[in-house]
Formats: structure tokens, sequence, C-alpha cells
């Protein structure tokens, strides 16, 4: 089924379907909240607000209507503004992209200090996106990590396409101006590739 027919289904009675929408969209929405909490030691709090997105969501599902967004960018959209809402309360501390899980995966075939190398310089990205401002940040995980399109990162953020351009032009130069001590001159889209490297 696709998330259309689930969503109709939810809405005339068959709730226990919502469980499927929430087994879909579960890993992504959490990851998203970890990128943006800027805490320290909270993955717990992630986990909450990840279950309190869910539960805004259903509670607003008959209100859901696909001609203004698709479902995944509605509930990208509630995240954001569950995470936003907590942390203007002042309950957050900061938690960096390496406790939130995001560790790379080491290669059978890797020697050690390849692996080493990799996963420095993984470190070094995540901290240098981990310094963006908020909405730079948000931008650059919804494209780089999530991949999403730039109409769908405008409605999530709130902006125009030609906004969350431009918020992605400053965050990708910002990384790369942080990283530059390290690896030197490089294009701007090469922190990303490094990250699958």
């Amino acid at each position: 089924m696709t998330d259309s027919q689930l969503i109709r289904e939810i809405k005339d009675g068959n709730v226990e379907l919502y469980s499927e929408l929430m087994r879909r969209y579960q890993r992504k929405i959490l990851a998203f909240i970890f990128h943006m909490l800027k805490s320290a030691k909270l993955e717990l709090m992630a986990e909450d607000l990840c279950s309190e997105t869910f539960y805004k969501a259903y509670r607003s599902l008959h209100s859901f209507r696909e001609m203004d967004a698709s479902f995944s960018t509605w509930l990208y959209t509630i995240a954001r503004n569950t995470v936003l809402s907590e942390l203007r309360k002042g309950k957050s501390a900061n938690v960096s992209l390496d406790e939130a899980g995001f560790e790379p995966l080491a290669s059978a075939e890797a020697a050690p200090e390849q692996q080493l190398l990799r996963n420095e310089r993984m470190a070094m990205v995540r901290d240098a996106i981990n310094n963006l401002p908020e909405k730079q940040r948000s931008a650059l995980i919804l494209r780089e990590y999530d991949q999403l399109d730039y109409q769908e990162i405008a409605n999530i953020l709130g902006q125009t396409v030609s906004s969350v351009k431009s918020l992605l032009f400053r965050a990708r130069a910002s990384v790369k101006t942080q990283l530059e001590p390290y690896f030197g001159q490089m294009p701007m889209s090469e922190p990303f590739e490094r990250m699958n490297t």
C-alpha cells in the first residue's frame, strides 16, 4: 500500500495501519531528530521526541491534505517543529552526530590505519556540520543524509526553494572552510563524498 492508501484507510477507521506508517518512517525521523539536537547525552530525549512526533501526526492525521504536501514532508515538518519547541524550552544540551549513532561501518578489507583515517575524517565532517546554524544544518542534513529534493526541504523548513539553495550553499561553504586546514583545497561537495568512501 502507498502512504496515501494507508492514510485513507486510517481515516476510515483502520487505525492499526498507523503502525505501518511508523515502521516506514521511524528510522529516518529518529535520525533527523538526532541530527537536529545539539545536545550531549540526550539520546533518550530524541526517542521521546520521535514518539511525540508520531503522536502529533496521528492526532492531526484527519487534517493532513495530500495536495499541500507529501506525508513524509508533513512528518518531517512536525518533527522539526517538535524539536525546535523543545530546544526553546531550554531543556536540551548538545548531541553530536557521533553520539547520535552515525558511525561508519568498517570494511572487512580496510586496513586499520585506513579505517582510522576515515573515522577521523568523518568525525571532522560531523563536527563541522554540528557547528552550523540550525537552518543551515537542517537543510544540509535533509539534502545530504536524507536525499530530499529542494522543494521538500523548502516545505519542511518553511522557506522558498531559492532560500534553501542559499542555505545549502552557505552550509557547504562553511563546512569546506572549517575542513580546509585538514584537507587543503577541495571542491565544495568533496567533504560529503568523503563520508561515503
